[in-house]
């Protein structure tokens, strides 16, 4: 890690804002923010999602954000973790890779913003479960807990939620 440069994870369910807040507070706080990997890799997907597929997204979102950590003033902002290969492999194969399980507790961020689920659902060709946003909610929580994470869950619309956002970080790079 760079020094000095706090890690911030910004995670939860489908369609709750996450890619959107992470560049407007990469904006705030005039650093930069890594993009989820797993968008890029799977737009460009012709078949459903392997086994393999979610192993090449979780070296491909360590990568990206090894590459663009120098490049992070004070923060790095990132949209989404390598846990969510963990949530989608549990989900879909009803397994994690071991790899991943053995990185979670080695790659770890400094603080967590939990997206909440009180914004309406986007179709987007790439989100699967509209149905069940509580549900990955209620599995979020426990992967946080389940790493000791420090995180926050923020919720509202627009502005509010941006606010939240940014008082949670500050609020945790104040201690």
């Amino acid at each position: 890690m760079s020094k000095g440069i706090k890690k911030i994870a910004i995670v939860g369910p489908e369609s709750t804002g996450k890619s959107s807040i992470s560049a407007r507070l990469a904006a705030h706080y005039h650093t930069i923010w890594v993009p989820e990997y797993a968008r890029e890799y799977c737009e460009k997907l012709t078949a459903p999602c392997t086994w393999q597929d979610e192993i090449n997204m979780f070296h491909g979102q360590l990568a990206l954000e090894k590459e663009l950590l120098p490049k992070a003033n004070t923060l790095l902002i990132c949209d989404t973790t390598f846990i969510t290969v963990k949530i989608w492999s549990d989900a879909f194969f009803g397994q994690s890779p071991q790899e991943v399980l053995d990185e979670l507790p080695k790659h770890t961020y400094d603080f967590y913003l939990l997206m909440d689920v009180d914004l309406p659902w986007e179709e987007d060709p790439l989100r699967d479960f509209p149905n069940q946003r509580e549900h990955f909610m209620q599995v979020w929580h426990k992967e946080l807990k389940a790493i000791n994470a420090k995180y926050q869950v923020i919720s509202g619309q627009g502005d509010i939620r941006f606010q939240r956002a940014v008082q949670a970080i500050d609020s945790f790079l104040a201690v």
